[in-house]
């Protein structure tokens, strides 16, 4: 009888807890863990959208605006982008100071920037350029030693078997949903990306939004997609710009336009996480290029932005979008080379570095790393565009000196991060307080103090 009683019990157990919800939760292989602890190292990437929709050069959703999607899929006969170097591109990325690239492998208009076997609709077989972009792309990021994620839409504006969400309405296809067609076919391509290619490391997806207005929740699968890609690539970091909680079987977590516990975009409110973090920012106003935007952000403001970021435990991938014509933008180039600069003095204070209890303050932000604590003075503008510190002269004709708090012993030496320059400073144990004296000349973007621990 006890045999009997407990074989209807382990019955009634399945009954109201469905067998998805008895498999083992996601544990994180150590290739995995260690690819998370490099990840959060890395502090700066580069994010690229480019498409044929950079032929209309009218950004990354154009095919929304109510094109047909027949006449949209003809520009692809006309894609030739033959300035395109990849060797080019990863030598600006890697002289910025990036330490790795997230490239838009399928975006919205379900146009795959790979030779796929999955769909002819492909920069291979639809254009007469006929060359694989992304197998250069990452070919030229191994000789220059960046890491390579790939971007990839989980929604389809073209495919009659997506089901369709709150975008992409006006397109014309002819909907035939059948998800489980859709879900095999973005299978086969993410199978096609983790080993046809070399050193994927990471996977971006985008457009779980596009079904949150469904009046019955749409199941995407994703922990099942996610096991999927961990049993062909343990090691492959997965995030999901799905403006959620992390879904189980990802690796990081992702912030659009926003730094994690801001949210002024409207995109970010989801609660922070214990994965690693990444914000994601436009270098101008789009994320494909838009011949009319011109409207990018200074070095300065990008620069201040990577610290920021650095110091709320977070990377920042920042976005270009290239030319119809395969060049980058002689702004964004030019947006690279003095962000590269500053790191190559300043680059100590941003890899590898976490965050400080100090959190932001009116002269700017601080990391640290080991025993080195850095402070992120940003001049007048401050953190956050607030008055930092003013300029106004001190005794010596210097700028006015900040003070924070210190509870620790007597700092070992402070100095200018980007000359070794010593600065004078003053210890107040009773008050525990630190006072450090700044030059009369500060960097304009960011003027970075190393603060040597005991």
């Amino acid at each position: 009888m006890k045999v009997i009683r407990i074989s209807l019990l382990c019955l009634s157990l399945c009954f109201q807890f469905p067998v998805s919800h008895l498999r083992a939760q996601y544990i994180p292989s150590e290739d995995n863990l260690a690819a998370r602890r490099e990840f959060e190292g890395f502090r700066f990437g580069i994010f690229l959208h480019w498409g044929i929709y950079s032929t209309f050069a009218q950004g990354e959703w154009y095919l929304n605006s109510g094109l047909s999607h027949e006449e949209y899929s003809k520009v692809a006969s006309a894609f030739y982008p033959i300035r395109f170097d990849a060797e080019a591109w990863a030598r600006a990325f890697k002289d910025s100071g990036t330490r790795y690239i997230t490239f838009t492998s399928r975006h919205h208009d379900g146009f795959s920037m790979f030779h796929t076997h999955a769909s002819t609709y492909n920069i291979v077989d639809a254009t007469p350029f006929k060359r694989d972009v992304l197998r250069e792309l990452a070919e030229a990021c191994q000789h220059q030693g960046l890491r390579l994620h790939l971007y990839y839409s989980i929604l389809d504006w073209m495919r009659t078997d997506y089901p369709l969400g709150r975008t992409g309405l006006k397109t014309g296809r002819q909907s035939k949903p059948d998800y489980d067609s859709y879900f095999n076919f973005m299978k086969t391509q993410v199978r096609e990306l983790l080993t046809q290619y070399p050193k994927v490391e990471g996977l971006w997806f985008d457009g779980y939004w596009d079904h949150d207005g469904d009046s019955i929740p749409f199941d995407w699968r994703m922990p099942e997609f996610y096991r999927y890609i961990h049993s062909l690539k343990p090691a492959c970091l997965i995030g999901n710009n799905h403006h959620i909680t992390p879904i189980e079987g990802e690796d990081f977590q992702m912030f659009e336009r926003d730094l994690p516990g801001e949210n002024t975009a409207g995109l970010s409110g989801q609660e922070i996480s214990h994965l690693p973090l990444e914000m994601c920012q436009t270098m101008n106003g789009m994320w494909g290029y838009k011949v009319a935007d011109q409207n990018y952000k200074s070095t300065e403001e990008l620069i201040r932005l990577i610290a920021r970021a650095a110091a709320k435990n977070s990377n920042l991938l920042l976005n270009i979008g290239p030319q119809p014509n395969g060049e980058l933008p002689a702004t964004a180039l030019d947006r690279l080379q003095g962000i590269g600069r500053w790191m190559r003095q300043n680059g100590e204070s941003i890899y590898g570095t976490t965050a400080t209890e100090l959190g932001e303050q009116p002269w700017g932000v601080s990391t640290q790393k080991d025993k080195r604590l850095f402070l992120h003075v940003f001049g007048e503008n401050g953190a956050n565009g607030s008055n930092g510190v003013d300029g106004s002269n001190g005794p010596d004709g210097a700028v006015a000196p900040i003070t924070l708090p210190w509870a620790a012993k007597k700092p070992k030496s402070v100095r200018a991060l980007a000359t070794s320059e010593p600065l004078a400073f003053s210890f107040d144990k009773r008050a525990k307080t630190l006072t450090i004296q700044l030059p009369a000349q500060l960097d304009g973007a960011d003027f970075v103090v190393e603060v040597l621990r005991q």
